[in-house]
């Protein structure tokens, strides 16, 4: 067994040992609106569920040279977001996202998605995706280093309104099969789902 550590590596080390050993992580696609009203889109692999009572999701985005990126600062102003799942049908559409542009400048023509309005806030989401989960902010958490930069943004946001295709909702329920979730792994690598399995838990 290797031991390592933190303080003898570099932060490039300690980000590969993460995205190569925390895996597989879903995928939020999300879409904010900028201080103009531009439509902003993004996939985000550091997400995961907080808690259902009420329903909330995590997102942590990185700063870039300690800059918040659109979407947290966007997220952060206009206090809304629009997560999406990522589907095997619609990953190529999703990594064009991940181009980047300058401030204000929307990703949707690189994408060619649609959009489609939402039912309880003014983010629009797309029409491409399976699911999608309007949300509000519900804490913003900036996340410092030991020079007490921020060099991270942990968005809470709190889902208002499901929206579930009917191709993968069956009696209250998601079914994998159907959605078919692509899954990051480490560098440009993704995953779908493989052979799925039951275990029951010890009472």
């Amino acid at each position: 067994m290797i031991s390592l550590a933190t303080d003898t590596l570099t932060h490039q080390q300690i980000y590969k040992l993460l995205i190569g050993s925390v895996i597989p992580r879903p995928i939020a696609f999300v879409t904010t609106l900028t201080e103009e009203g531009q439509v902003n889109l993004a996939p985000f692999s550091f997400y995961t569920i907080v808690s259902h009572q009420p329903a909330i999701i995590s997102i942590s985005i990185q700063r870039q040279n300690g800059r918040l990126k659109d979407t947290a600062r966007n997220i952060i102003h206009q206090k809304e977001a629009v997560i999406h799942s990522v589907s095997a049908h619609n990953l190529t559409a999703v990594n064009q996202a991940a181009k980047p542009l300058s401030y204000g400048h929307s990703e949707l023509p690189l994408t060619g998605m649609t959009l489609v309005d939402s039912s309880s806030i003014q983010t629009p989401g797309v029409s491409e995706a399976l699911s999608r989960f309007e949300a509000k902010l519900f804490q913003h958490i900036p996340i410092s280093n030991d020079q007490k930069q921020v060099i991270a943004d942990l968005l809470l946001l709190q889902i208002v309104h499901f929206h579930i295709d009917e191709k993968i909702y069956q009696d209250g329920y998601i079914s994998p099969e159907a959605l078919e979730p692509i899954s990051r792994l480490a560098g440009s690598t993704y995953a779908k789902i493989g052979e799925l399995f039951s275990l029951e838990r010890p009472e």
